[in-house]
């Protein structure tokens, strides 16, 4: 079982996340206007020095930044996570993301690719077509993510997540129903992502029986209101998310 864990930005961070049993160890580039962070660069090589692998989310679409990007940090794994239209593959939205990595797979052959699915909240996985999203860019990646795409529905759109534009850090649960069909079609590997912490993941696993489990926002230390801290992990909860994976894990190969 896999243990993905995300907003890691410095060799430190990623030193302590490697010691606690992570096996993918993900980053996140802001802007194309902040691509070359020296600080990161090492936090990659950490990773790498380790044996664990690295993953790189870019938040911006120009194919060049994103290659510069590649160039600069020589991740494992580059991660895609637009949103993508809920209305289906017909949008132009798709074809452009689909071009895009395509574009960057056939530059960087070396380079696996994980692309994020959006599934909408629990109870709300019919309203995304999921599966048919899966199945355009399942021919180009190596990776599938699920991750949690809110206010599913008719009326969604990018500006109604965290990060306009881009699927994630909700701290909610995906349709697990929907993570599971997707694991049981997909011939590449599926992390399953979206609302994922040490109290859920093992319910998770034997929900959906994924390749690898992911969490960010329920593995972030809390400010004094008891809201998540972007790009600060707390140590602990990294700490029992591993341990619960694996003992999942253990239990279902018993």
């Amino acid at each position: 079982m896999i243990v993905q864990i995300y907003e890691i930005q410095t060799p430190e961070e990623a030193q302590l996340v490697i010691g606690l049993g992570v096996d993918h160890v993900g980053s996140v580039l802001l802007s194309p206007e902040h691509l070359q962070d020296p600080s990161l660069k090492e936090a990659v090589a950490v990773v790498q020095s380790a044996g664990a692998k690295s993953s790189l989310i870019p938040l911006f679409h120009d194919p060049e930044h994103i290659a510069q990007a590649i160039r600069y940090y020589r991740p494992d794994i580059i991660h895609f996570c637009e949103t993508l239209p809920i209305n289906g593959s017909a949008h132009p939205e798709v074809s452009t993301a689909l071009e895009r990595q395509k574009s960057i797979r056939r530059r960087f052959p070396d380079i696996q690719i994980m692309r994020s699915i959006p599934i909408g909240q629990a109870g709300h996985g019919a309203k995304i077509p999921s599966l048919n999203l899966a199945a355009l860019f399942e021919p180009f990646s190596d990776w599938f993510l699920t991750d949690t795409l809110l206010s599913a529905g008719p009326e969604t759109s990018a500006e109604d997540q965290p990060v306009n534009g881009f699927v994630g850090i909700t701290g909610q649960t995906c349709d697990w129903s929907v993570a599971r069909d997707l694991v049981q079609a997909s011939r590449i590997p599926v992390i399953l992502a979206g609302g994922i912490g040490p109290a859920n993941v093992r319910q998770g696993i034997a929900t959906v029986a994924p390749a690898g489990v992911d969490s960010c926002t329920r593995t972030n230390a809390l400010d004094a209101g008891g809201n998540p801290i972007r790009f600060k992990k707390d140590p602990e909860k990294v700490r029992a998310l591993v341990q619960a994976a694996r003992a999942a894990t253990d239990r279902s190969n018993r």
